[in-house]
């Protein structure tokens, strides 16, 4: 996979230059369009940002992110470039802003190559959803890339991208970086603003990033963290400066928490296996292990599964076909048929005929649970997710950080799992926990399973503790 620190050294040492390796990265995507990777390629403004890019490195003053490639899951509004969520309800929508994270991006010399295909408004965990047809994992192609930010995973292990930048609302960074073999961050909740970012469930919602390594992790998060004033969620924080501490040393002895044996064995050997590894390589660096009983692990997908289509249900309410998105109208075939049809009939018809059964699914289910005589498993749900953040607070009272598998299995095969949404969701077994909590995340490529592909393993910190994920992170990775 392609290192943008390794890529901006050979651009000093005018070894390569920036419109060169945008040129090669946008004939790739071209020749491999098969994989189904983008949604929309940004080829001219991409190759005029280049050409600004090389200026500044020859005169001197190249920004932080100067000449980086960048994909950007079509979830992140983008100004006059297709914003889709994967769905025919926004199949022509072209926003007139770019999401927070987009603008500072762009500010410090990053350049957006497109836009990644996804699940239909981050409603999934393979990447089936999409309106437009699924993504291959680059990997191997007969396997999903996992999802819902499957296209900005595959993106940077097809190495058609530096980095990329996703959003985990249970684990759809994270999960997909393991499938495909690359770095998936989670930031604390607040850390990263989410102006521009199209919800699904906005109390769960997290942008986050992709890459091959932790160093160019580290560089892109420093530049997009920070509080926003378009965004009430985002904290009162100045953004981070975790770069240049990424190399700082490790205490000589550190506690890591483990799951109970029992919850592990959700998993396939060959996950295990890598987890074995690890656990030793973890011992070598100094850790001291701490088995954490959490009682709670088993219902962290149905506490998600409640809160996430309650806040979607209320968020997709707007794509009704009349304030944004697909309408019947514009179809010329229906002649004289919409003369008597009342609003709530038009209304259902666009949104039946715009969106996926997943997405429709997920609202039906969300409106049952937010109905008056329903509202109570909502509210429990939210109460549950409170103990699930005072345990993991209690918790780092005792360790430094935890250490667990990113999924239970490695990627399995297109349309597996198409017929089994209930399958589907526990793909997010040991991930939910952590975006229900709101804690920092990251899924590290750290071995291989059995058909040579990829599995990751995640580490997890307190809140705000980005900083120390990144410096143990390195030291892991350093020793596979």
């Amino acid at each position: 996979m392609k290192s943008y620190i390794n890529f901006r050294q050979n651009v000093l040492e005018q070894k390569n230059t920036c419109l060169n390796e945008t040129k090669s990265v946008l004939e790739e995507i071209e020749n491999k369009k098969e994989l189904n990777i983008f949604l929309a390629v940004n080829n001219e403004e991409s190759l005029v940002s280049a050409e600004e890019s090389d200026k500044r490195f020859a005169n001197g003053n190249p920004r932080k992110l100067e000449g980086m490639l960048i994909g950007a899951k079509d979830n992140i509004s983008m100004i006059r470039v297709p914003t889709t969520c994967g769905s025919k309800m926004l199949e022509h929508y072209k926003p007139i802003y770019d999401a927070t994270v987009l603008k500072r991006v762009k500010a410090e010399g990053g350049i957006i190559i497109g836009k990644t295909n996804m699940d239909e408004f981050a409603m999934g965990s393979s990447n089936e959803t999409s309106y437009f047809g699924h993504c291959k994992n680059p990997i191997n192609t007969e396997y999903v890339p996992g999802g819902s930010s499957g296209g900005s995973a595959a993106c940077v292990a097809a190495n058609f991208a530096h980095t990329a930048l996703g959003s985990d609302t249970g684990g759809s960074i994270r999960q997909p970086a393991s499938f495909c073999g690359t770095v998936g961050f989670k930031p604390t909740y607040g850390r990263i603003s989410r102006y521009g970012l199209i919800a699904f469930a906005s109390s769960l919602d997290h942008v986050g990033t992709f890459s091959a390594n932790i160093d160019d992790t580290a560089l892109l998060f420093d530049v997009i963290s920070g509080i926003d004033e378009f965004d009430s969620t985002s904290a009162n924080l100045p953004p981070t400066n975790t770069f240049e501490k990424i190399n700082d040393p490790l205490p000589s002895k550190f506690k890591v928490g483990l799951l109970p044996n029992f919850l592990l064995e959700k998993c396939a050997d060959d996950v295990l296996n890598v987890y074995s590894k690890q656990i030793t390589n973890l011992k070598n660096m100094g850790a001291e292990f701490v088995v954490l009983n959490f009682d709670f692990i088993d219902i962290c997908v149905p506490t998600y599964i409640v809160i996430t289509t309650s806040e979607a249900s209320t968020n997709l309410a707007r794509f009704d076909g009349i304030r944004y998105g697909h309408s019947i109208i514009n179809n010329s075939n229906l002649g004289n048929s919409l003369t008597n049809i009342s609003i709530e009939d038009l209304i259902a018809k666009n949104r039946s005929e715009g969106m996926g059964d997943e997405v429709i699914r997920r609202i039906l289910v969300g409106a049952y649970f937010l109905s008056s005589k329903n509202q109570d498993i909502y509210h429990k749900a939210k109460k549950i997710r409170s103990l699930i953040k005072k345990s993991f607070i209690q918790a780092f009272e005792k360790v430094d950080l935890f250490f667990l598998p990113t999924s239970t299995t490695t990627a399995f095969k297109l349309n597996e799992k198409e017929a089994d949404p209930v399958s589907m969701y526990l793909s997010d077994f040991f991930t939910t926990a952590a975006s229900l909590a709101g804690m920092p995340a990251i899924s590290l490529p750290l071995g291989f399973g059995n058909n040579n592909l990829p599995v990751g393993m995640q580490l997890q910190t307190n809140l705000w503790e980005e900083e120390k994920l990144f410096r143990f992170s390195k030291c892991l990775m350093n020793l596979n």
